[in-house]
């Protein structure tokens, strides 16, 4: 529920930007990716952290590789699947809602690189 509630203030953030929304929660094998978005002519896969506290470190710092790479082969599934001919990237949209329900948001563009195996053309 709490982390719905993140996706939707990254979506709208998104959309506030200029990006197109393609997908929500797609998944594939045990990899979920919270957000498929373009702006342009680059796909964009994207991560969303959401806290109500950074007492334990910034959202953004809890992805693991582990968690960058079921995201990468997902998005190479989606990609293949889609016949998707551009470029892409992998983003991090990192929340923060504090006591007095303001949300400070960060957004990472690129904010990581999978290998070749599981990379963007």
């Amino acid at each position: 529920m709490i982390g719905k509630f993140g996706e939707e203030i990254a979506v709208s953030f998104l959309r506030i930007n200029g990006y197109l929304i393609v997908e929500r929660n797609w998944r594939f094998k045990r990899a979920e990716i919270d957000i498929i978005a373009q702006k342009e002519t680059t796909l964009i896969f994207v991560e969303v952290k959401y806290r109500s506290y950074d007492f334990f470190g910034a959202p953004e710092e809890s992805i693991q590789e582990t968690k960058e790479s079921l995201i990468a082969d997902a998005a190479a599934h989606f990609m293949e699947h889609k016949e998707w001919p551009g470029e892409c990237r992998f983003d991090i949209i990192s929340i923060i809602r504090d006591s007095t329900k303001t949300c400070e948001i960060r957004h990472f563009s690129d904010a990581f690189f999978p290998g070749i195996n599981g990379g963007c053309n």
